[in-house]
């Protein structure tokens, strides 16, 4: 049975409360709970093994192949941004995403960065809207459902 929540803490607090047998989160979200016992990870959505767990099988290991998905963040701006400012910031971000500090950050909690130029973020949000739009229309999912 499918239990919406308003968030991530409410939904762990009842993971570990045993009201709900299992959750789907990001890495993050539950490592410490994982490495301190109290959880038990059975896969990871990604294509990869996560590297802060890295005995955790992918779900594509576990015979789930089309079961993929990685939680990712990108700096977006107003469609009216001058392009000089938008590669201002991009070339600000990506140095920030390659300095040794912010990889090591991301590393402890199992992040990976991966800076892009904006024209690779593009097609990677154009393949994402396809990849979902699928699976809403394949689920027959309805605004309101």
């Amino acid at each position: 049975m499918h239990v919406p929540y308003k968030g991530a803490a409410p939904a762990v607090n009842d993971l570990l409360g045993g009201q709900v047998q299992m959750g789907i989160f990001d890495v993050p979200v539950l490592l410490g709970h994982i490495r301190g016992g109290k959880l038990k990870a059975l896969a990871v959505t990604s294509a990869r093994r996560a590297a802060t767990l890295p005995d955790v099988p992918t779900t594509a290991e576990g015979k789930y192949p089309d079961v993929t998905s990685d939680n990712w963040y990108g700096l977006i701006v107003p469609w009216a941004t001058p392009l000089e400012i938008q590669k201002r910031l991009n070339t600000a971000a990506v140095a920030a995403l390659k300095s040794p500090s912010l990889a090591s950050a991301y590393a402890n909690v199992g992040g990976v960065a991966s800076p892009s130029t904006p024209e690779e973020y593009a097609e990677f949000l154009a393949d994402e809207q396809k990849k979902w739009r699928k699976v809403v229309n394949d689920i027959g999912f309805k605004e309101g459902s």
